[in-house]
């Protein structure tokens, strides 16, 4: 037997129940519709008939009344329809008899009705009013008495009758309830029941499944029978049997590759830990273990950790979870200062996402890379970088002067030829002359050495001062400078001249990128508690492989035509970042380069600076 069908005979209770409770109440409504069908067919046609006759035997005695009155015409016209409508309704109380004693109440009104119309027609003959009071208003009140006591005899019949189906309605409406109620409750146990004993298969199942989710993969569902759920528990049956199979010939190769990996990160000195998606610890090496005071089993794992690296791990992890792909460092100085046994150290986080069977990121692998060594070669270059800028600076500015009173004629008159030499010698140290000053400036970001002259300035006048500035460069390049600038914004804190730097190396850029007949936006518009600045061009713009090292020192995109030594946006960068805002390039809407960045407003600054 099928699982259907079982299913099906589990509601034939209830079916069955549903049935005798339609019988039931078929045949008490049935009942209830006979009762006052016989009603209307025995009593109210007789009644019905009785109001019609008293009404005609009325209308002929009025037409006597006509007669005295000597409208013969009139009378005999309305006493001859009255008759027919009389004996009609006669006719049809006596088919209809069926009261006690109506029968000869009938008998009399007929007999009266013959006594009347003899004596009507006498009167009719010679009609007076002594003739009529003698006579025929005797015979006209025989006639009607008979016809009250057949219709009082009726109406009481009606009443009674009415009176006895109230009674029976209301016992097969006590019928009705009971029935209903013992039908639902044997319907309802009896497929309790039925259904309690059919799902047992089931929950003898649903315990295997427990005691397998469990580990105990020896479980099996004890369920006999040919229906769908046996042939599921056998099928179960045998998955368990297998998966027992596989974990007797696999445990020890899998707890033997678990080994190997965890053996693997335990050997790299760099710190490793492996996150889950909500917080957890998967796994980390020793290196990690020592650094961190990883906690595994407690709510929070890094509540031991150094605050600054708690706070760099907790931001790294939440970029990877929130679907934004690998966290890659923009350079040495992400990287966090921790202090140990061996001195200071400074570890740079990296993160790559675990992703599940779905999809989905299931976890989030970090590991902070030791660039201790590293960054001091990087601050050793930069103080290189520094001091041959700064000893290049005396003899460049010698060279700057000699080239100029030659070009002068200090050294007596020169040929063109001989000036068109030197001209060409003082751009070229012009140019070594701002590539001197950038590396200065660079380095002294870099290592913190510059203060800023922060104040509250207008947006609108930091975008205004900038076009101005380049104006003229843009007539000549026949480009159009273009403010977008978003009324009423609050006020920055920033240094206005280092920021002019910025606006500076960001509109040269656009003006040297963007063709004749193009245009350059300079845009600004609140970002939260901040104030988003933009620069837009519709030159061919930058490979999408390029946006994330243009900031990077001394690169420049393979193919540019700038003479530059890519030291600009760097320094753009570590003014933007030195007044705690953020940069960065992407491809305009219309194919060119769109650079922007965020400066946070006064107010903001000063609970920043506050907290």
């Amino acid at each position: 037997m099928t699982l259907r069908t079982k299913l099906l005979l589990a509601q034939a209770p209830l079916g069955a129940a549903i049935i005798a409770l339609g019988v039931v109440s078929v045949v008490t409504v049935t009942s209830v519709g006979e009762t006052s069908g016989k009603i209307l067919k025995d009593n109210y046609r007789s009644v019905l008939a009785m109001q019609r006759m008293v009404e005609s035997i009325e209308r002929m005695d009025s037409a006597a009344l006509f007669l005295v009155a000597g409208q013969r015409e009139k009378a005999t016209a309305q006493a001859a329809a009255h008759r027919a409508k009389f004996e009609e309704e006669l006719e049809v109380q006596e088919g209809n008899i069926t009261e006690s004693g109506e029968h000869e109440m009938t008998a009399r009104l007929r007999a009266a009705w013959t006594r009347y119309l003899a004596a009507f027609d006498g009167f009719a003959a010679t009609p007076s009013a002594a003739e009529y009071f003698a006579r025929l208003e005797p015979a006209f009140g025989a006639v009607k008495s008979a016809a009250h006591e057949i219709l009082a005899l009726n109406q009481d019949a009606m009443v009674h009758k009415s009176d006895q189906a109230r009674r029976s309605a209301s016992a097969r409406r006590d019928v009705v309830t009971w029935v209903s109620i013992a039908a639902l409750v044997v319907g309802l146990v009896a497929s309790i029941w039925l259904l309690r004993r059919l799902l047992r298969p089931l929950d003898r199942l649903g315990g295997a499944v427990r005691r397998i989710a469990e580990g105990d993969l020896a479980a099996r569902a004890a369920v006999v029978g040919t229906d769908e759920i046996a042939r599921l528990a056998a099928e179960f049956n045998e998955m368990a049997a297998h998966l027992e199979t596989y974990r007797k010939s696999s445990l020890g190769e899998l707890l033997q590759a678990q080994q190997t990996s965890q053996a693997a990160i335990d050997s790299l000195t760099d710190p490793v830990v492996v996150f889950t998606v909500d917080g957890g610890i998967l796994s980390s090496n020793q290196a990690a273990d020592a650094v961190l005071s990883l906690d595994e089993v407690a709510t929070a794992p890094l509540a031991r950790a150094p605050s600054e690296l708690r706070t760099t791990l907790e931001q790294v992890v939440d970029h990877v979870r929130s679907g934004r792909g690998p966290y890659q460092p923009r350079g040495f100085e992400e990287a966090v200062k921790v202090s140990g046994a061996e001195g200071e150290r400074h570890l740079l986080p990296r993160a790559t996402p675990l992703y599940g069977e779905e999809g989905g990121v299931a976890g989030v692998t970090v590991i902070l890379q030791d660039v201790t060594r590293l960054r001091r070669f990087d601050e050793l270059r930069n103080n290189l970088v520094a001091t041959v800028a700064h000893e290049l600076r005396t003899p460049l500015t010698s060279l700057r002067m000699a080239i100029h009173l030659a070009v002068e004629g200090a050294a007596g008159e020169l040929t063109p030829k001989q000036l068109d030499i030197l001209a060409a010698a003082r751009e070229d140290c012009e140019r070594l002359q701002t590539i001197v000053d950038d590396l200065l400036d660079l380095a002294r970001f870099q290592s913190g050495r510059v203060d800023l002259d922060r104040q509250p300035t207008d947006p609108h006048e930091l975008v205004a001062d900038a076009m101005e500035a380049h104006r003229g460069d843009a007539d000549q390049r026949h480009v159009r400078l273009i403010a977008q600038v978003t009324p009423s914004l609050d006020p920055v804190a920033v240094d206005p001249g280092r920021l002019a730097l910025v606006f500076a190396n960001l509109i040269s850029n656009a003006l040297r990128h963007t063709p004749a007949g193009g245009s350059v936006t300079v845009s600004a518009e609140p970002a939260g508690d901040k104030v988003r600045f933009a620069v837009t061009d519709t030159g061919p713009g930058i490979p999408t492989e390029h946006l994330a090292r243009v900031f990077d020192r001394f690169y420049r995109v393979p193919g540019s035509t700038s003479s530059g030594a890519g030291l600009g946006l760097s320094i753009a960068r570590e003014i933007v970042e030195a007044h705690r805002g953020e940069i960065r390039a992407d491809r305009a809407p219309g194919g060119g380069a769109a650079f922007w960045f965020t400066l946070p407003t006064a107010g903001a600054d000063i609970q920043v600076a506050a907290s």
